[in-house]
């Protein structure tokens, strides 16, 4: 009850932000009718001109919106195995040899994808990669789990120390801020390869957080040039 009395609080006062309606007013009248009348039948209220034409805006905006979200929750991505990870990732760093890329999923409590941003281009051996720009934009897009990716120009799909170290470095950031880090895939040429499917993910922190900037390099190493397929789930 004290919560719904304090989302009502919150959307009468946002209402009468944007619309220009006395505050009083508006209050007064969801006391005993329905608020959302206000915007449904804005007459009630006895608004000018100015007040109308904004409520008539907000209106609008909110329709296009609502049409908006349904339309997209159709056409949501969400990255709930390994095998869609490999394969999204695979999508936008395959075939890549000129440069290293860097780059980081954000993915809300559903594993459904908020944003993937390119977090660092390097040469062709080597990418720096900078923790608390990760860090920034996790927190603004309020994210609940990340997936990490990178490519490796030189067609290893294996995991370097230092791809290991770099994964370590962010559960040892996000762990305490429960933020998953559900994977890092590497990308090489046609093929990629899971850290999480590998069973090689880390799940807890071992130091404290570091924010200083890691270099990220591809080690040449002999693998086997099988295809790589599976399906476990997060």
């Amino acid at each position: 009850m004290k919560k719904n009395i304090q989302h009502t609080e919150s959307f009468l006062k946002g209402l009468t932000t944007l619309t220009g309606l006395p505050y009083k007013k508006v209050r007064q009248y969801a006391k005993e009718n329905n608020p959302f009348n206000i915007l449904e039948h804005p007459h009630i209220m006895e608004p000018n001109e100015k007040q109308l034409e904004k409520i008539g805006l907000l209106n609008e905006f909110i329709a296009s919106y609502n049409l908006l979200k349904i339309y997209e929750s159709e056409k949501k991505i969400t990255l709930n195995s390994s095998t869609v990870s490999g394969q999204y990732f695979l999508a936008l760093l395959g075939g890549m040899k000129d440069k290293e890329r860097f780059m980081v999923a954000f993915l809300d409590n559903g594993n459904n994808l908020i944003e993937t941003k390119t977090m660092s281009e390097g040469s062709v051996g080597q990418a720096v990669v900078y923790p608390r720009e990760v860090l920034k934009y996790a927190i603004a897009c309020d994210c609940r789990a990340i997936i990490l990716a990178h490519n490796h120009p030189g067609g290893s799909t294996n995991f370097s120390p230092e791809d290991r170290a770099l994964t370590q470095r962010f559960v040892d950031i996000f762990h305490p801020l429960e933020i998953k880090v559900l994977d890092h895939i590497v990308v090489g040429g046609t093929r990629y390869s899971s850290m999480a499917e590998n069973g090689e993910i880390p799940h807890q922190c071992v130091s404290k957080a570091n924010y200083e900037v890691i270099a990220l390099g591809e080690t040449a190493v002999e693998e086997n040039r099988d295809s790589f397929q599976y399906t476990q789930s997060f």
